[in-house]
């Protein structure tokens, strides 16, 4: 369906629960901040799904939304939720009854009964405000969380994802009177110093392929500990790489407990496809940002990203 559709469906349907994606980012907990609140504005009651893996930087969007201790729902809708696979486990008992998916990745595997999918935005923030715009309902308190949502999906509008309509979405959001340059300094110019130590290990660790164009860098269980390092100074450390001139893509490598290592990768989508190259690892995203997760060492992952990677850039179109 497309966004009519979805506002429609959300017009006729009460009780909601708002699911967001495990290891959550600043546009799924945006999206569902503000879509939660949009639904209350229009009277009904919604809640979202507590998330475990939410961190400091963006657990307090859902101060007052999470959902009480033995709520029932009858309307399941997702936001930023590409596949099933990305469900927290506290979300797992809705997998099989999710009734409204809004996402905007090309990877949507269709997993719920109705679909609001528009792979042509840089952020599901994007969609839920259209989708606020045709239920009527905008504020302050439901802009800020979708200005959240929008501007950290394409970098705070640097990213190659950016599009006239996504300066559209921020400028309206702004207008509502939110505090942009405080969300702005917030999410895009405040780093720990355990998250520049980090970044320091990561220049160290670093290897550099293919004339110096593509950076790979592992993000060891032992660099964590050496920089004092929890997941929240992790943040966006996808995009960390390529800022160094010359690189075109990135791929980094976190390693986690049980011999997994999280692959995030970056590319220039129009030399090579990201999508295609995680998808050869089980993964999946967007043509420039995409990600997927690999069994072994650093050293293996390291391996079979690179050679993933080989095995696209010599395909003879990205598209």
């Amino acid at each position: 369906m497309d966004y009519r559709e979805a506002a429609a469906f959300l017009k006729a349907h009460d009780n909601y629960l708002i699911l967001t994606h495990k290891r959550p980012d600043g546009d799924t907990i945006g999206c569902a901040a503000g879509l939660c609140r949009a639904l209350r504005g229009l009277g009904k009651t919604a809640h979202i799904q507590p998330n475990e893996d939410a961190t400091t930087l963006l657990a307090g969007y859902l101060d007052g939304l999470t959902a009480p201790e033995g709520f029932v729902p009858d309307t399941v809708v997702s936001v930023d939720i590409a596949a099933l696979g990305l469900l927290p486990d506290s979300a797992q008992p809705y997998k099989e009854r999710i009734d409204l998916a809004i996402d905007h990745h090309p990877s949507q595997e269709f997993f719920a009964k109705e679909t609001c999918l528009e792979a042509d935005k840089a952020a599901c923030g994007e969609i839920i405000w259209k989708i606020c715009n045709e239920l009527g309902v905008m504020d302050v308190d439901i802009a800020a969380p979708l200005y959240v949502a929008v501007s950290t999906d394409c970098g705070c509008f640097v990213y190659a994802n950016t599009t006239p309509h996504t300066h559209k979405v921020a400028a309206a959001l702004m207008e509502q009177g939110i505090p942009a340059q405080a969300l702005n300094k917030r999410h895009f110019r405040t780093k720990s110093m355990r998250r520049m130590k980090l970044e320091s290990l990561i220049l160290q660790n670093m290897h550099l392929y293919h004339g110096g164009t593509v950076a790979v860098a592992p993000i060891s269980l032992a660099m964590m500990d050496e920089a004092g390092a929890t997941s929240e100074d992790t943040d966006d450390l996808a995009a960390f790489l390529g800022q160094i001139e010359g690189v075109l893509h990135t791929a980094t490598i976190r390693e986690h407990e049980g011999g997994e290592c999280r692959i995030s990768v970056r590319t220039r989508a129009d030399l090579l496809n990201a999508t295609k190259v995680c998808a050869r690892l089980g993964g999946g995203g967007h043509k420039a940002a995409s990600g997927c997760t690999v069994k072994g060492t650093v050293a293996e992952a390291e391996a079979a990203i690179l050679a993933a990677i080989d095995d696209q850039l010599a395909q003879p179109t990205q598209d």
